[in-house]
């Protein structure tokens, strides 16, 4: 596979959809130590909204369809996620603007812009313990995989893996933004849900390429 089409991107959103409501729990389990408790609920409720809203823009451009999303979890999701995530999809559609399809280039510059806009948001670095800690390794991979020739498909797999590793990597560190930052050493010790659930999305895409 060369390129990722748009039909995958619809069925993408359609996974994640269901993988976050698959782990609406476990999400908001990681999220009772140190959060609100309301991480999993929220990306639920929002990718329900996002379902409701795609059939009215699935022959519309990828770009398209992502800002759809970005507008939909901004104005349905509470707590950071909301702007945060909908910032993603926001980026991440206007570096897709008018494509039908991604090329391993395509997917470089709509990540690169999708987790700029997430940094520009939060204003969170790599290890403070967020979901910049999933999203920063990932990208790296993936242009990395993408520099050394390897096809669409293995370059997200090695986004994913590295994605994964952020995740666990959240683990030890203490917070430096958000809800768990007031907590200090207590937040130590605890897996960053934010990061959970963007290891999450990402792997949705993977998942929806193999398939």
């Amino acid at each position: 596979m060369t390129t990722i089409s748009k039909e995958q991107i619809v069925r993408w959103l359609e996974s994640t959809a269901a993988v976050l409501n698959e782990n609406a729990a476990y999400l908001t389990q990681l999220d009772s130590p140190i959060g609100d408790a309301d991480h999993g609920t929220n990306m639920d409720r929002g990718f329900k909204k996002v379902m409701e809203k795609l059939p009215t823009v699935a022959d519309k451009d990828i770009g398209n369809i992502l800002k759809t999303v970005g507008m939909t979890l901004i104005s349905s999701v509470g707590g950071a996620s909301g702007p945060l995530y909908g910032t993603f999809f926001m980026r991440g559609g206007m570096a897709a603007d008018a494509k039908e399809e991604l090329t391993n280039g395509d997917m470089v510059e709509l990540l690169q812009a999708a987790v700029d806009g997430v940094i520009q948001r939060g204003r969170a670095q790599l290890g403070d313990k967020t979901m910049i800690d999933a999203l920063l390794p990932a990208l790296a991979a993936l242009k990395s995989g993408t520099e050394s020739g390897k096809g669409v498909v293995a370059a997200i797999a090695d986004a994913v893996a590295a994605a994964e590793q952020g995740m666990k990597d959240t683990i030890p560190l203490q917070a430096r933004k958000g809800r768990a930052s007031y907590l200090g050493e207590r937040s130590i010790g605890h897996q960053d849900p934010g990061a959970t659930s963007s290891f999450l999305i990402l792997n949705a895409l993977l998942t929806t390429l193999n398939a």
